[in-house]
């Protein structure tokens, strides 16, 4: 049985599992297909997993579900994972964040929110490219370009322009860009991604997909690539709220039932003041019509949930992150030299890499495949390497931001008795939520006319307020138009 990989989501594929009128290896045989036909134009993956592999797990979960064993809700379903989820060498799929430095390094076994999703019973049909290190690399790194798989692009508008900005309209955006690039053109109805600040948010705005990056600190990150302990927690991208959902109760390990999901009771959403936050000219040029456009979409947006009930408040003031204290580089350099990239080497049985001095010495010498031009400068690597700092003053620093970011949106929050915080998906909404480590979710709002680029809304709650930002998802879902589909 085939069925439209582009639109199909994996609630609708797991009513297909259950009423017999499809088989796990028949859904893995149709993404399969859709990779064949369109990765080797996008570059959404850095290592597929061999198919053999993947369809005899597929068989596997097949047989399970004959028997009356059903892992989960997503028992069978498949999910491509961002390249800095380690996965045991047996499954066939290197983790390299991005780096050629990590090529032949060898885990044992899964890291633990791989592992979660292998028990839940979903198949991981590849790993997707990113911006290498997530960014901390060199500033100012085209996003979804890494030395060891190249650059992503965007399915809705293929090749990036010349002389284009980091986060221009042809730009994918953010270092999750190959989990929303496969998720957006078929490879896949489900992703993993990672955010530090915006590496959700962007890219799945762009890929006019439903996501949430959850709580800082609520996951267990054995096993996962990251840039930063303070700022960084990963969520899923697919193509609709309940998919979201589903997966969020799987990887939190927790039933968001009450209140109702499905109503509006409960929610109150402050949308920001979409003149006010944009995206900065230094990151993105504005065509003729393009900001006019987002602008007006957005304000209708508000008015069509305002008509079907939604309690809202637009446009409320909230302080811009210029506010904040000017302490996240330190902040990344120290945890990513300190905590994570330690960390992601002991995931690894054998690895030749033991430091950030190896990392940086290994591009050095192998500058023509690990520097290659544009990018041939590794600053950010150089100066987290050589990080100073004392661990009690970046535990100050740490303290201070996350105060300074939870004293301004709660104070939002409160003086506009508002449980959600909106704002367009182009804007700095992320920096606030990433310093509070708070959650933040992204929802699709259309394309713009300029050149078919998806933009959306991205949408802040309290810490473990997730289930307010699903509830709000669903809802928001079926007041809307449909999220917007490529045209491959």
């Amino acid at each position: 049985m085939t069925f439209n990989v582009l639109t199909t989501n994996a609630v609708e594929l797991r009513e297909l599992l259950e009423k017999n009128k499809i088989t796990s290896v028949q859904v893995v045989e149709n993404y399969l297909a859709q990779i064949d036909r369109y990765e080797t134009a996008l570059n959404a993956l850095i290592s597929p997993a061999p198919p053999e592999k993947v369809l005899e797990i597929a068989k596997c979960r097949d047989e399970e579900r004959q028997k009356g064993h059903i892992r989960s809700p997503f028992h069978g379903i498949p999910i491509i994972l961002k390249d800095s989820f380690v996965t045991a060498s047996e499954l066939g799929m290197s983790t390299t964040a991005g780096s050629y430095a990590f090529i032949g390094a060898n885990a044992l076994k899964n890291g633990a929110i791989t592992q979660r999703l292998i028990d839940a019973g979903l198949i991981i049909l590849g790993k997707a490219n990113m911006t290498e290190f997530a960014g901390m690399k060199m500033t100012m790194m085209m996003p979804g370009w890494s030395a060891h798989g190249g650059q992503t692009l965007s399915p809705y508008i293929g090749k990036i322009d010349d002389n284009e900005k980091i986060l221009g309209h042809s730009a994918p955006g953010g270092s999750s860009t190959g989990s929303a690039v496969a998720v957006a053109a078929g490879f896949s109805p489900l992703a993993m991604a990672t955010e530090t600040i915006g590496s959700i948010v962007t890219p799945s705005t762009r890929a006019g997909l439903y996501a949430l990056k959850h709580t800082t600190g609520v996951q267990d990150t054995t096993g996962l690539y990251t840039m930063t302990e303070f700022f960084d927690s990963p969520g899923p991208m697919a193509k609709s709220a309940a998919d979201v959902h589903v997966l969020s109760e799987i990887l939190l390990g927790r039933q968001f039932t009450s209140p109702p999901f499905g109503a509006w009771e409960g929610l109150s959403v402050g949308f920001l003041d979409p003149k006010v936050w944009t995206m900065s000219a230094d990151h993105c040029t504005q065509f003729e019509g393009t900001a006019e456009q987002m602008i007006e979409e957005y304000e209708e947006t508000v008015s069509a949930l305002r008509r079907r009930g939604c309690s809202l408040k637009s446009p409320i003031h909230c302080h811009d992150p210029s506010v904040l204290p000017n302490t996240i580089l330190p902040i990344a350099y120290w945890d990513f030299k300190n905590l994570c990239i330690p960390e992601f080497i002991r995931s690894f049985h054998e690895c030749s890499i033991t430091s950030i001095a190896d990392i940086v010495n290994f591009n050095r010498e192998n500058s023509k495949k690990a520097l290659p031009a544009p990018f041939t400068e590794q600053n950010d690597l150089e100066g987290a390497m050589n990080t100073t700092e004392e661990k009690g003053y970046i535990d100050e620093l740490k303290h201070g931001l996350r105060k300074a970011a939870r004293d301004i949106l709660d104070d939002v929050f409160e003086k506009e008795h508002v449980n959600i915080l909106a704002a367009p998906g182009d804007s700095s909404l992320c920096v606030h939520a990433s310093a509070a480590g708070y959650p933040i979710a992204t929802v699709p709002i259309g394309q713009l006319r300029y050149n078919s680029r998806p933009f959306g809304l991205c949408l802040v709650a309290r810490a473990d307020e997730e289930e307010t930002l699903l509830r709000f998802m669903g809802e928001y879902e079926k007041a809307v138009k449909p999220r917007p589909v490529p045209k491959l």
